[in-house]
């Protein structure tokens, strides 16, 4: 069984078992969250897809760490200029573990 859920702006597809870092949620080591907005729910062959939402799904995750992305490094330059621009990032991720998918 899996499900496609919406964090952080973005879609994730889920299934039980699975760990996924997504965007920073404000939540304690070890916290379990609800994630009510399912889009879709599968199982084999057989899906429902939410009008935006699947009414009655819910994904509980465990919190599993907090942590940093790598480095993205940014560089813009300009020929026979003599501009040159460099800048780098750290994304903050939450690590999540899939505890259940109920639809």
């Amino acid at each position: 069984m899996y499900a496609v859920i919406k964090t952080g702006g973005k879609q994730y597809r889920v299934a039980a078992g699975e760990k996924i870092k997504v965007e920073q949620i404000a939540a304690e080591v070890g916290q379990e969250i609800v994630f009510d907005q399912v889009l879709a729910v599968g199982n084999g062959s057989e899906i429902k897809v939410g009008t935006p939402l699947v009414s009655g799904a819910t994904v509980t995750v465990k919190v599993v760490s907090h942590g940093r992305h790598d480095k993205v490094r940014i560089f813009k330059m300009r020929r026979r200029k003599h501009y040159q621009k460099r800048q780098g990032h750290r994304q903050n991720f939450t690590e999540l573990e899939i505890a259940s998918i109920s639809a």
